[in-house]
């Protein structure tokens, strides 16, 4: 049996496979930046299972969260399966599922309407906007180029993504101010949320600008991201309905158990739920 090492062209072959695949600029950045770590990792050694393996408890030795090996994992799995190499694949690590989240990374609505206002107080009128869309309809950051003006008008969007399309409602007082953004910015069709020179805002370029504001809203950087801003739309949209069913056809998830990822609660509220309990006397 030959060989088996990982060169530039199956990298590349990989990447048109993987946008074939409908997969977010962002997931393709992530799993090709996790296979060149294995490869470097590698230092010239043939590709194996018990080096894949190995990887993995290298990861591990390293404090690297569980959650996050697996998802590297995930990455370098799919190569293997892609090039036909089912046999190299590591076994992920079993992870207890989280009964709450982290403090540290979980952004409040109250957080939220202090990263807005400092948005405002700044001049940044786009990005406060921005963050309403998201917040308000629990699209991702890769769908913002579907609030279009069109969408403003109709009240709704119709999102195609991975095969599978999905409509979402756009508030009506949304709607009138991003009519507004788009009537101010002359924009007369087509996307709203565009740089100066007319193109589309890029994942980059979202995750950057809302990283600055946060020094100035008073909000620690570790929970100020896109995603998490959609966190937010999916805790207060099921404290709202209580229909998780439902919650999963407007995020656009597949399956119910991503969709109960979202609902984690803080460890501070899951502490205040057992306090509720009354069963210490």
């Amino acid at each position: 049996m030959p060989e088996r090492t990982i060169d530039p062209a199956q990298l590349a072959s990989y990447t048109a496979h993987l946008r074939r695949e409908e997969r977010s600029p962002g997931t393709i950045e992530k799993y090709l930046r996790d296979i060149r770590a294995f490869a470097g990792w590698l230092d010239g050694r043939p590709v194996s299972r018990e080096l894949a393996a190995e990887w993995r408890d290298h990861l591990l030795s390293k404090d690297y969260a569980p959650v996050t090996i697996n998802s590297m994992l995930a990455a370098l799995n799919g190569l293997f399966h892609f090039l036909g190499w089912d046999e190299c694949r590591a076994k992920f690590l079993k992870v207890q599922r989280r009964l709450f989240r982290d403090a540290g990374r979980e952004l409040t609505r109250q957080e939220y309407e202090r990263l807005l206002a400092a948005a405002r107080a700044r001049g940044q009128e786009r990005l406060a906007l921005l963050m309403e869309a998201i917040c308000a309809t629990g699209i991702r950051v890769s769908e913002v180029r579907y609030i279009t003006v069109e969408a403003a008008q109709r009240g709704r969007t119709e999102i195609s993504l991975k095969g599978k399309i999905r409509t979402i409602l756009l508030p009506g007082k949304l709607c009138r101010k991003l009519l507004k953004y788009a009537r101010k910015h002359k924009t007369v069709s087509g996307e709203i949320f565009l740089t100066r020179n007319g193109t589309s805002l890029s994942r980059r370029q979202i995750w950057t600008e809302l990283k600055r504001l946060c020094k100035s809203a008073g909000v620690e950087s570790a929970k100020v991201f896109p995603h998490n801003l959609r966190h937010l739309f999916a805790t207060i949209f099921y404290r709202a309905c209580k229909d998780i069913v439902r919650l999963a056809d407007v995020l656009g998830h597949s399956s119910i158990e991503t969709t109960r990822i979202y609902l984690v609660t803080s460890g501070a509220e899951h502490a205040r739920q057992l306090e509720r309990l009354g069963l210490v006397s």
